[in-house]
């Protein structure tokens, strides 16, 4: 028996405007930082450079996304392009630590042979970058309902934090005269991306390797099901995410040999708590009356029919 509800999310024609705004001034501020970043030597600038092309790469793959998810399931995608997301925010992620890493080397050579640069030209266009960043980490939140364009909003609000200190690393060298200061604050700044990177990595991994959900526990799911009234035993248990906010769920439930009249009673409440209580809206449950080896699958007892032919009952709803 299997029950299908969507999940809710925020209106596709206005994540889709945010998106624009944000590639247009990205892009922008992309070309910004690079020249500066080579006229006042600034490895810093230089960094948000590569962090904010990144972004640019990120929400360009997160647009793409948006328009692959929005499309409807067909005969041979039939759970539709739920992890399109997902795809694009890993990929997203992959490119940050690269980035990340390439930094992270420039700073050691510049720490051992720094680079006089241009504190002015740092803080002026650092200044820009935060104002622009922070508005649009503004708008993706908006919208950051989903892995995707989270990781989208987690590289704005990032570059918007490594930008203000590029202003406050700008001030110590104009006061200081250190340009050591720069490296450094170049080394911050790759920590930073490695550090919101990596988190995401590891969820898009654990969702396309069909893992769990992150907050899910399967035993406090089988207890619950097999606290409702009238299931006997809950086994072959699976969870995992058709996409980053769209839990699935397929298991075996024994119940008595009632009729379907009553036991479709039973799967009204199954589906009830799984939805009110673990977010999970898709659902594939089948009823039977015999064993079933939960790696094998159902195995036939001497003397009873076979599981899948006298008591698997599928059916769809919505």
């Amino acid at each position: 028996m299997h029950v299908h509800a969507a999940a809710p999310g925020p209106s596709a024609k206005r994540t889709r405007i945010v998106l624009r705004i944000s590639l247009a001034a990205t892009l922008a501020y992309v070309v910004v930082t690079f020249v500066a970043g080579l006229r006042a030597h600034s490895l810093a600038l230089l960094s948000e450079s590569g962090h904010n092309a990144s972004d640019f790469l990120a929400l360009l793959l997160s647009s793409a996304a948006v328009y692959f998810q929005s499309r409807p399931a067909d005969s041979t995608k039939t759970f539709g392009y739920q992890r399109a997301g997902v795809l694009a925010a890993f990929v997203n992620a992959a490119v940050l630590i690269l980035i990340s890493l390439w930094i992270l080397a420039e700073a050691v050579r510049r720490l051992s042979s720094p680079v006089a640069v241009e504190p002015r030209v740092m803080m002026i266009v650092a200044a820009a970058g935060v104002v622009m960043n922070g508005a649009i980490a503004a708008l993706l939140w908006g919208v950051a309902r989903d892995v995707n364009l989270r990781s989208a909003f987690l590289h704005m609000a990032g570059d918007t934090l490594s930008t203000a200190a590029v202003i406050a690393g700008g001030a110590g060298i104009l006061y200081t005269g250190q340009n050591w200061i720069d490296p450094v604050l170049s080394l911050l700044i790759a920590a930073l991306i490695l550090w919101s990177s990596l988190g995401i990595v590891r969820e898009t991994i654990n969702i396309l390797l069909e893992g769990a959900p992150r907050g899910i526990s399967l035993p406090q799911i089988r207890s619950g099901m097999e606290a409702v009234d009238g299931v006997f035993n809950v086994h072959d248990l699976h969870v995992w995410s058709l996409g980053s906010h769209t839990r699935a769920l397929a298991c075996h439930v024994t119940i008595a040999d009632i009729p379907p009249s009553e036991s479709a009673c039973i799967l009204a409440k199954l589906n009830e708590l799984l939805r009110d209580s673990f977010a999970i809206g898709h659902t594939t449950i089948q009823f039977e009356h015999t064993g079933c080896d939960a790696l094998e699958g159902c195995v036939t007892p001497p003397g009873a029919m076979a599981c899948e032919t006298e008591l698997g009952r599928h059916g769809h709803s919505h």
